[in-house]
C-alpha cells in the first residue's frame, strides 16, 4: 500500500515541479515560440518589392513604401484580392499610402484572386517570371514572415528560374515577438499565425 502511494506522489511532485520551472520561465519560452514566427533577413538591393495582402492597418504597404525610399527597389508590386466592399486590397492599400505622404508613383497594384498565401505566392511567383525579375524583397508583417517565406521557397524548389528572395519584416503594434502574450490582440495573432504554421507543415 505504502509503495502504491509513493508513485502517485511523485509523479505528482514531479508534475509540480514542471509546472512551476514553465511558469517561472515562460517569458523564455513564451518569446522563443513569438520569434518561431518571425523570418526578417533585413533589405538589399533588388528588382522589385512585393508587399503581401492581408494587412488592414498599413504596416506592410508603408514598409514597401520605404524600401522604394531608401533606393533598395524601383517600385513595390502591392497585391490584393478583391471582396472590399467592390474594391481591391491593393488599391485601397496604395490610396492609404498616398494619404500617409507616399508618392503613388512607388507603387503598382497587381490584382489578385488568392485567398491563401500558398495561391498568393503561386500568383506573385508567376507575375515575376513573366516580368524576368530575378530579385525581389518579400515585405510582410512579422509574424506573417517565416510561413511566408517557407512557403514561397517550397513553391519554387528546384526551378532553375526560381527568383531569389530577402523577407523583410513590418512591425506591428498589436504583436511583439518577447511579450506578445500580454494582450489580447498579440495572443489573437500568436494562436491564429501559429494554427496555420503547423497546418503548412501538415499539408492542409
Amino acid at each position: 500500500m505504502g509503495q502504491r502511494l509513493r508513485f502517485p506522489l511523485k509523479l505528482i511532485l514531479a508534475i509540480a515541479i514542471l509546472a512551476g520551472t514553465a511558469f517561472f520561465t515562460r517569458a523564455l519560452w513564451l518569446g522563443a515560440l513569438g520569434w518561431a514566427l518571425v523570418d526578417d533577413q533585413g533589405p538589399a538591393k533588388a528588382d522589385i518589392a512585393v508587399v503581401l495582402g492581408g494587412d488592414y492597418w498599413g504596416h506592410r504597404i508603408l514598409k514597401g513604401g520605404d524600401m522604394v525610399r531608401q533606393g533598395f527597389v524601383p517600385v513595390a508590386m502591392v497585391d490584393g484580392p478583391p471582396g472590399f466592399y467592390g474594391l481591391r486590397e491593393s488599391d485601397l492599400a496604395i490610396q492609404y499610402a498616398v494619404s500617409r505622404g507616399y508618392p503613388a508613383q512607388l507603387f503598382t497594384a497587381f490584382p489578385i484572386s488568392a485567398l491563401s498565401t500558398k495561391d498568393e505566392a503561386a500568383e506573385v511567383l508567376a507575375e515575376l517570371r513573366r516580368r524576368h525579375l530575378h530579385t525581389f524583397l518579400l515585405v510582410t508583417s512579422s509574424f506573417h514572415s517565416a510561413r511566408a517565406a517557407r512557403i514561397f521557397r517550397r513553391l519554387e524548389r528546384g526551378r532553375p528560374d526560381a527568383p531569389a528572395f530577402r523577407t523583410v519584416a513590418a512591425e506591428d503594434e498589436f504583436f511583439h515577438p518577447d511579450s506578445w502574450w500580454h494582450s489580447r490582440e498579440g495572443r489573437k495573432i500568436f494562436f491564429n499565425e501559429w494554427v496555420k504554421t503547423v497546418a503548412n507543415f501538415l499539408g492542409i
